[in-house]
């Protein structure tokens, strides 16, 4: 029968050991016993316990500091205190040092059992807090940013500077080059990263709503307003709140933020009370803001604000040296949650994968990469698992294209040759976003964002 944890038992009566050894033993415990203060410090920090009994009477040094030195070792270690009837005072003062209970002498078998439980789920539940923000912080962290490009080595010089600092930070990038894994990772390698981070969907909700989920409200601040509701400013104090597409904001909503970003201090809609919070900003964009402040369209003192450190995430058609090991990575991502035995993909595929555009960029490969996967028989990617447009290439002639777009610069080339897929998809697909994004291994909100900004007239298909 497995263990069901360590109990380390702390006092100096050998009655008290028999009692709780054979107790502890019975119920499935391991049990560790130490006579006094001293004995139990030497077995700090090289052996481990889940739950630490102590008692608090003890000669020559009191359970009292016994249990700070334990903290200050390990300021996790669950303790639950012994003590005699009549010393409940004590046992007070023990946890507001960091005890997590006690139980009084004589105490009955039932009650210790109990709290003990409860102990070990805490304890259980802690660990199992630890290990989730490890994993997090593996996922979301720098060795999730992958690249060995210059492009990219560039950008994982300015996160690893900026990360332990203060400072607002805009990213700036195409949409799908990773804006949000990046900020995740400055998040995670900063001194905030224990607490909060909350992302704000900038461009998904309208003025009044964003405010309201940004400030809170009070109850009757508006129709529906039936309960005091926290903004996110408030569930991210201490941390930090990440606005995606900041440049979506409306200019009055973006006069509150300044001022947020200048007081630290904000009301709830309708409401009077003045609320002060600790907040790291990051912004991300995928337009050029300085043209949207000479449009009126964003306010420039914001603009500054935000603008503290600028990274820019490069596209990827612009950093292909990087596909094979971005490639690896989510070959064996989903590989591992779809149990496939994947391992890699053939010459013939990468040397289509690099003669593609990429207008969805890391998202875009990303989405068909767990597509190959999903649907190859084999070991190694062929072919075969990628989907038509990449091998049809639908009788576009790069040549013809470039021939006859001289005058254009590579950003101009690149966008016409995106309308010109976009638009051959939409037409396969009678006007249809979602069907298109799908052909195109995109998602339909990426697909929608590109076809905005390359000014694409959908009025010709059908609704």
């Amino acid at each position: 029968m497995s263990s069901k944890g360590i109990i380390h038992v702390i006092d100096d009566e050998p009655v008290i050991h028999d009692v709780l050894a054979q107790l502890l033993t019975s119920e499935g415990y391991e049990v560790e016993i130490s006579s006094s203060g001293e004995e139990a410090l030497e077995k700090f920090p090289s052996q481990s316990f889940d739950v630490i009994l102590l008692d608090l009477l003890m000669p020559g040094m009191d359970g009292i500091e016994v249990l700070r030195r334990i903290k200050r070792i390990d300021p996790l270690a669950a303790v639950i205190i012994i003590t005699a009837y009549g010393s409940v005072e004590s046992a007070i003062s023990a946890m507001k040092i960091g005890a997590l209970d006690y139980v009084q002498k004589p105490f009955k078998h039932d009650d210790l059992l109990l709290v003990l439980e409860k102990a070990m789920e805490r304890k259980r539940l802690q660990d199992e807090n630890i290990r989730l923000k490890g994993e997090l912080r593996q996922r979301f962290g720098f060795a999730n940013i992958i690249g060995k490009s210059q492009a990219m080595t560039a950008v994982f010089e300015l996160v690893k500077a900026a990360a332990p600092t203060r400072s607002t930070i805009l990213l700036q990038g195409e949409s799908g080059t990773g804006k949000e894994l990046v900020a995740r990772a400055i998040h995670l390698n900063s001194n905030r990263a224990d607490a909060p981070f909350v992302t704000v969907n900038s461009g998904s909700l309208p003025p009044d709503l964003l405010e309201s989920h940004l400030f809170g409200h009070v109850k009757g601040a508006f129709t529906g307003a039936v309960a005091l509701k926290k903004g996110l400013f408030e569930v991210a104090d201490k941390g930090t709140i990440f606005f995606d597409e900041i440049s979506s904001i409306g200019l009055e909503t973006q006069a509150k933020l300044l001022r947020v970003m200048q007081e630290k201090e904000f009301m709830r809609l309708g409401g009077t009370q003045t609320i002060k919070v600790d907040v790291r900003i990051l912004a991300a964009t995928n337009t050029d803001i300085e043209e949207l402040i000479e449009l009126k369209a964003f306010r420039k003192d914001l603009f500054y604000r935000l603008n503290v450190i600028k990274i820019e995430i490069p596209p990827l058609r612009s950093r292909k040296e990087d596909i094979p090991l971005l490639v690896k990575h989510f070959v064996e991502i989903y590989a591992r949650e779809n149990q496939k035995e994947v391992e890699g993909v053939s010459e013939d595929v990468f040397e289509i994968l690099d003669a593609h555009s990429w207008p969805g960029n890391v998202r875009e490969l990303e989405n068909l990469i767990e597509r190959a996967v999903v649907l190859s028989n084999s070991k190694v990617i062929t072919r075969a698992s990628l989907p038509p447009f990449l091998l049809r290439r639908d009788g576009v002639d790069d040549e013809a294209l470039i021939a006859a777009e001289e005058s254009l610069d590579l950003r101009d080339r690149t966008q016409a040759f995106q309308k010109k897929i976009i638009l051959a998809a939409l037409k396969k697909t009678q006007g249809v976003q979602n069907k298109a994004a799908t052909l195109l291994g995109v998602k339909p909100t990426t697909l929608n964002e590109m076809i905005k900004r390359l000014g694409i007239d959908t009025s010709s298909f059908p609704a």
